[in-house]
C-alpha cells in the first residue's frame, strides 16, 4: 500500500442460509467477531462480539440477527468500523459458528449458506461453505493493522468446536 492509502476502514459481514424444512428444528447461524490486542495478536481475544453484545466503544455491532434463516436476502449483518478501533487493537477475526441447540449440525446440514463481505459497495469476499462442510464453525476473514491502515485476508477454516470454544481459539495462527 502507498502512503496515500487509508486501508480499510467500515466493512459488512453477511451471512444467509434457507431455512430449516418444514418439522425440523430450526438452524441458528451466527456471525462473531474477535479482536486482539497489538501485544498478542494470536493469543486471547480482547473481546469478542456476537449476538446480544457490541464492542465496549461501539465499533463492531451486529445489525440484524436471525435464529431460522428466514429473512429476506442476508439473515445476519455486522458491521466493523476498523478505522475507529482504537490502536491497542491490531487483528480482527471474523467467523460463523453454527448454534448446536437442539441437534448438533455441521454445515453439510445446513441449506444454502453463504456469506459476503464489503467495503462499501466493493466486495472483498463472498464465499458458501463447500470447503468445511464437516465443521460446526469457521473462521472467514482476517483484518490486520498495518502502519497504513488495515489489510483484508480472506479464506475459509472450518473448526469443529462447539460454540464457546470456537470463540476462544478462532484467532489462534491460522494453517495453510
Amino acid at each position: 500500500m502507498s502512503g496515500i492509502n487509508k486501508g480499510i476502514r467500515k466493512v459488512e459481514m453477511a451471512l444467509k442460509w434457507d431455512p430449516s424444512p418444514a418439522g425440523q428444528a430450526a438452524t441458528d447461524l451466527d456471525i462473531v467477531a474477535a479482536t486482539y490486542l497489538a501485544s498478542d495478536p494470536s493469543g486471547a481475544p480482547a473481546y469478542v462480539v456476537h449476538f446480544d453484545s457490541r464492542s465496549p466503544d461501539g465499533t463492531i455491532y451486529l445489525n440484524r440477527d436471525s435464529k431460522d434463516g428466514k429473512g429476506f436476502g442476508w439473515d445476519e449483518v455486522m458491521t466493523l468500523e476498523l478505522e475507529r478501533l482504537d490502536a491497542r487493537y491490531a487483528r480482527v477475526v471474523v467467523g460463523v459458528v453454527i448454534q448446536q441447540h437442539p441437534a448438533h449440525r455441521t454445515f453439510v446440514s445446513v441449506l444454502n449458506p453463504a456469506f459476503r463481505i464489503r467495503e462499501g459497495y466493493t466486495v472483498l469476499d463472498e464465499d458458501e461453505f463447500g470447503g468445511v462442510l464437516g465443521a460446526t464453525a469457521a473462521t472467514v476473514a482476517e483484518f490486520v493493522r498495518e502502519s497504513d491502515g488495515w489489510t483484508f485476508h480472506q479464506g475459509v477454516q472450518g473448526f469443529e468446536d462447539d460454540p464457546v470454544t470456537f470463540t476462544r481459539v478462532m484467532g489462534q495462527v491460522r494453517r495453510s
